[in-house]
Formats: C-alpha cells, sequence, structure tokens
C-alpha cells in the first residue's frame, strides 16, 4: 500500500478525482458565476474590437515615436493621437463611400430574391430538358423549393415586425460599443508598454524572467496571427471583388466583402463565401458559373501560395486536420465566432504549453545529471 500510494497511477488518480469534484461543486453553485458571466459578456464584445484594432495600429505607434527629424520627435501620447486621427479619417471615408454601396447593393438584393426564384427556377426546366434528365420528375421538386421560399419570406417578414425589441437592444449594444471600445483602445496604446513592467514587480524574482518570456511568445503569435489575418482578408475581399467585375457578376463589392469576411475562417471560409456568389451567377447563367469559380480559384491559389505564406508564415504549425477538428467542435460550441476565435486561441494554448513543457525539461536535466553523478 505505501508503494501504491508513492505511485504515478495513484498521483494522477487523486487528481482527476479532485478535478471532477470541483467541476460538480461548479455545477452545484453555478447562480454564484452567473454575475460574472454577465460582466464577461458585456465587456467581452469592446475588448476584442480593441484588442484586434490595439494589435494592428501598436506597430504604428513605435514607428512614429522613432521618427526624428531635427527637433521634431513624438512622445507615446502624440503617437497614439495621429495614429487615432488616422483611424477616423479611414473610417470616415468608409462610411462614406463604402457603406451606401454596400446598403444599395442589399436592399436591391433583398428586394429581387423573387426575382432569383423564377430565373432559378427557368434554369432547372431549361437544365431537365437534356435527353439524360427527362426521365427525372422535377415538379414536385420545384413545388417544395417555392413552398420553402415563401415560408422563408413569411419567417423573415414576420422577424422583421415582431423584432423591434431585439432591434432596439441591437442599437443599444453597438452604440455602448462604440462609445466604450476607442476609449479602451486609447489607453491600450498609450500605457501598453508598462503591462510588462507592471507583471514583472508582481512576480517572485525566480518566475518573473520566465513568466515575462511566455508573455513575449503569446503577445507575438497573436500579433502577427490578427495582423495576417486582416491583411489576408484585405486581399481576398478587394481582389474577389475586382475579379466579379471583369466578369459580369451583379453585387460584386457586396460579394467581394463577404468572401473576405468569409476568409476569416481557416479552410472552410473560402468555400462558404463563394456560395452566393454562385447562386447570384446561376439566375444568370451557367457560364458566368464558372467565371465565378475561376475567379475564386486564381485568387484564392495567389493568396494560398504567395499571401498567406509571407505574412502569417508557419509560425502557427497546425496540421490541417487539427484545424478541422478545432473548428468543427468550436462550430457546435460557439457558432460563427467560436470559428473565427478557435485558432488563435489554439494557437497560444499551444505556445504556453510549448513553453512551459521546455522549462520543465530544462529544470528537469540539472537533477538527471547530479543522479547521475550520484
Amino acid at each position: 500500500m505505501p508503494q501504491f500510494s508513492k505511485s504515478r497511477v495513484f498521483f494522477w488518480t487523486v487528481e482527476l478525482l479532485v478535478v471532477a469534484t470541483l467541476i460538480w461543486v461548479c455545477t452545484q453553485i453555478s447562480f454564484l458565476f452567473s454575475p460574472i458571466g454577465v460582466f464577461l459578456s458585456a465587456i467581452f464584445t469592446p475588448l476584442l474590437i480593441s484588442g484586434i484594432l490595439f494589435y494592428l495600429l501598436n506597430p504604428i505607434v513605435k514607428l512614429l515615436e522613432r521618427v526624428r527629424f531635427k527637433r521634431l520627435h513624438f512622445n507615446r501620447t502624440a503617437a497614439v493621437a495621429i495614429v487615432f486621427l488616422g483611424l477616423a479619417a479611414v473610417l470616415a471615408g468608409a462610411i462614406a463611400w463604402l457603406v451606401p454601396r454596400l446598403v444599395s447593393q442589399i436592399t436591391t438584393l433583398v428586394g429581387n430574391i423573387p426575382d432569383f426564384a423564377k430565373a432559378s427556377e427557368s434554369v432547372i426546366r431549361q437544365a431537365v430538358q437534356h435527353p439524360w434528365l427527362q426521365q427525372v420528375d422535377v415538379s414536385k421538386y420545384l413545388t417544395q423549393l417555392q413552398s420553402s421560399l415563401a415560408k422563408y419570406a413569411e419567417s423573415f417578414m414576420s422577424g422583421l415586425t415582431t423584432g423591434i425589441g431585439t432591434i432596439v437592444g441591437t442599437v443599444t449594444s453597438v452604440t455602448i460599443t462604440a462609445v466604450t471600445a476607442p476609449v479602451m483602445l486609447f489607453y491600450m496604446l498609450k500605457d501598453g508598454e508598462k503591462f510588462m513592467p507592471a507583471i514583472r514587480r508582481l512576480l517572485p524574482a525566480k518566475h518573473g524572467e520566465q513568466t515575462l518570456e511566455l508573455l513575449s511568445r503569446m503577445n507575438a503569435t497573436i500579433a502577427r496571427y490578427i495582423g495576417g489575418q486582416i491583411l489576408e482578408c484585405l486581399f481576398v475581399g478587394i481582389f474577389t471583388a475586382v475579379g466579379y467585375v471583369l466578369v459580369g457578376e451583379k453585387y460584386a463589392l457586396l460579394l467581394g466583402v463577404f468572401a473576405g469576411l468569409c476568409n476569416l475562417i481557416p479552410y472552410v471560409g473560402p468555400y462558404i463565401g463563394i456560395l452566393p456568389a454562385l447562386i447570384v451567377a446561376f439566375t444568370i447563367s451557367t457560364s458566368l458559373v464558372l467565371y465565378v469559380i475561376i475567379v475564386v480559384v486564381v485568387v484564392q491559389q495567389i493568396d494560398g501560395n504567395l499571401v498567406y505564406p509571407n505574412i502569417i508564415g508557419r509560425t502557427l504549425k497546425i496540421h490541417p486536420l487539427t484545424i478541422i477538428i478545432i473548428l468543427l467542435a468550436a462550430g457546435n460550441i460557439a457558432g460563427l465566432l467560436g470559428m473565427i476565435l478557435a485558432i488563435p486561441l489554439y494557437a497560444v494554448v499551444k505556445t504556453v504549453v510549448q513553453y512551459l513543457y521546455s522549462i520543465w525539461q530544462l529544470e528537469r536535466r540539472p537533477v538527471s545529471q547530479e543522479n547521475l553523478k550520484k
């Protein structure tokens, strides 16, 4: 019995029992954690937006701090103010040029949904005239398609009429986020350099340097991933929209923006992004469907072989099968937002585990050498 109590099996059994007990206790007192959940859900969106913008704008702030021209020199606060003015100008230009065009195309697209249904029905009827498909009874499927579209339109209109409270809540949430996110971003950019020294003072001398090294690696992983993903999405969105314009696709700007946003989801995103473009092209002509596929394939090949390796690189070193499994699990747990955030979160956890494992190996090595000498 004393030997068993010192064995690894006994140790891990006790550890697992303790963890299971803690999980059970937490489920029984979950009402105590509900205020914490409300607090975290309230600050999550502005914190996420300000964090992403911090990693995008912090390199520009550092660059402005290094600018030296005669007696001209920008301190941290002045650099942050200049970056904020530039960000405000970019947002104003985007709102003035991009948003009206997107709203116009969305309005036109929604208004043309019945025409799309009729065009799809005519295309399907023409395709059925092919000798290979004449034995298939398509009328039944067309009736099901029409009834499905009618039910979708009815539910959509009823949602618009009964969802006034939801709309008011959404507007309120967006307003609060629009006010709080810039304030949080300003203090992140202004005082972000003081975070590491403050953490260093709170930690004991033995583990201070190791913790700072771990935080630096996590920071580098997040910064490289966020910056690379934003640039990659801009590339895919712009060049996809340009390609759609060249081949004569309708709603090219809207579909290009959608493709760029979908590119945030690794591997699965491009397939989601092409679906609306294929549906629109299918209602016009089958040759346009082929042109849309060619545009997307060319853009994705350039992105996969030139843009992604040079911007993001292979720093994450995550196997494609692992990414697919993570996306499936995250999609079922947290939906679309989970699929977007799962890969960077996994990369950070992987960085932490690898660093702690390397520290454990380094601390264990001198002990094993001393034992060999004895």
